[in-house]
């Protein structure tokens, strides 16, 4: 189980991700596939049990600048 605070790697990327080509859609799935792989810490779960990760960085930004909601399947923990 996930909790707020752990530190989790992306080792999956959710399929119902809207393509970024969507108009109007923001670049999501780029997004995700560049935090693949990745440590970020857990900042926040929701109602449905999915982490907040806080992801800048992936885009040279501070962390808090960008963030995504990733499924508990989706990330393993690590020490």
């Amino acid at each position: 189980m996930v909790k707020i605070g752990d530190r989790v790697r992306l080792v999956a990327i959710p399929d119902d991700l809207p393509p970024d080509a969507e108009p109007g859609a923001m670049a999501t799935a780029s997004l995700f596939h560049r935090c693949l792989g990745r440590v970020f810490p857990v900042v926040d779960i929701n109602e449905f049990g999915y982490a907040e990760l806080e992801v800048g960085e992936v885009n040279g930004q501070p962390a808090y600048m960008e963030s995504i909601w990733v499924e508990p399947e989706c990330l393993v923990v690590v020490a």
